[in-house]
């Protein structure tokens, strides 16, 4: 990391794993403007394996960001191979596999790296996502989750426990790869994967819950109640749960039938440099059959939209970007909001799979759209409606103070999930 041409970046609401990746991505944009536009390359530092023999995970330690591609057809099959770009291999890299994975390699095709994984039986990727440094590492990680289950008939995970575990290893636990050639700069190791253990939940992360409409603004209503109403009682319902455990510092939006501007809504998570923002709403619908949970997450559109009012400097948002010139600040805004989004999304799917026992989930119900509450470029965030308040039977479901506890029990466990494994497993 070249911590030489940035040292500091002063951005209100920007915790420290937030501050680490903006300064890696303003090394890499000066970098590349010093270089004309030309690629650097990558470094793969490190590859470790965790996981089972249904679902796998395999980092790929790197120096810098990069972008990566499946060449293998995005189907069950006993192979898998991902390339890499602009990433620089250091010499032979290979190893045993572990769970679902028998052997892979690393090897320079191109200008580019391809990673090839050799199966114990068929399986598919179900997903693959690039973390910035963050949580004490100031590398970057590119994460490949392989299970042996298709997406739609994926067991569910039991409450609290990660897909994959990931246990960290002692310098004697390590199992070294074949050595690179004498000018490499590192060694490249692989850890042994250890007996699957309890996940740690990191203590006293930041929880913002949106409680919807309020005060003038009744938002939608059923034929018994108004959805603002609802919505206040989930919020204190999950905040409730949350506290019990310990792990969390819970921040309300609102705590009584008053209205508060979108704006502020915003405003009121980055102060509270949030880990994660929800906002409980309950849907309506013409037709009275409509029923279901729904879960929304920024779309392509809000991304601009919410970029159009960082540069415009909306008092809102207030975020500074630390770059020598325009140029770089776009290229850090997009790497942070890229980062949110891809959290966001891991966040939204572990809570459809948690909520999918206690109630019923619309068609389609991973979604994404524009709205105000979502727009932070820095906070992941989802906006979750609950169900129909014009369906008589969701709005029961709603208005009931036990299942309305036990909707917000399975929102916990996702939460609690969502913390013990994707962001911090793929970091240790």
């Amino acid at each position: 990391m070249r911590t030489g041409l940035i040292t500091r970046l002063r951005a209100t609401g920007v915790r420290h794993r937030r501050i680490v990746a903006a300064v890696c991505a303003v090394s890499v944009a000066a970098v590349a403007a010093a270089a004309s536009h030309s690629q650097p390359s990558v470094g793969v530092l490190k590859v470790r394996l965790g996981g089972d023999s249904h679902q796998t995970r395999i980092v790929i330690e790197l120096d810098r960001a990069t972008r990566g591609a499946l060449i293998t057809p995005p189907t069950m099959g006993d192979k898998v191979a991902i390339a890499l770009a602009h990433v620089d291999v250091p010499g032979d890299m290979q190893g045993d596999g572990a769970g679902l994975v028998k052997s892979w390699r690393v090897e320079e095709a191109a200008g580019a790296a391809q990673v090839h994984l050799e199966l114990t039986r068929p399986a598919i990727v179900r997903r693959r996502f690039l973390l910035p440094p963050g949580d004490g590492l100031n590398v970057y990680r590119y994460v490949i989750d392989v299970s042996d289950q298709p997406a739609e008939q994926a067991a569910p995970q039991a409450p609290g426990r990660p897909a994959v575990q990931i246990a960290a290893a002692t310098p004697s636990q390590e199992l070294r790869a074949t050595q690179p050639g004498p000018q490499a700069r590192k060694l490249v190791h692989m850890a042994r994967i250890e007996a699957p253990v309890a996940p740690l939940i990191p203590s006293r992360r930041v929880v913002v819950i949106d409680a919807g409409h309020g005060g003038h603004d009744p938002g939608a209503a059923g034929q018994n109640v108004h959805e603002k109403t609802l919505t206040l009682l989930a919020a204190e319902a999950l905040k409730a749960r949350l506290e019990r455990s310990g792990h969390y510092k819970v921040v309300m939006t609102r705590t009584a039938d008053v209205y508060v501007p979108l704006e502020e809504r915003v405003r009121i998570a980055r102060r509270a440099n949030a880990d994660l923002f929800i906002s409980l709403h309950a849907d309506s619908g013409t037709e009275p059959g409509l029923k279901g949970a729904t879960v929304y997450t920024l779309s392509e559109q809000g991304t601009t939209r919410a970029a159009k009012q960082v540069f415009e400097k909306a008092n809102w948002i207030n975020m500074t970007l630390p770059g020598p010139d325009q140029q770089v600040n776009r290229i850090l805004l997009d790497l942070t909001q890229r980062e949110t989004r891809n959290r966001s999304s891991e966040f939204a799917e572990t809570l459809l799979s948690r909520i999918s026992d206690v109630t019923p989930l619309l068609r389609r119900s991973h979604r994404d759209a524009g709205f105000m509450v979502l727009l932070a470029p820095d906070v992941p965030a989802v906006l979750m409606e609950m169900g129909f308040i014009t369906n008589s039977d969701d709005e029961k479901r709603l208005a009931n103070a036990g299942q309305r506890r036990r909707l917000m029990d399975g929102v916990a466990r996702a939460i609690d999930a969502y913390f013990a494994t994707d962001i911090k497993l793929a970091s240790r």
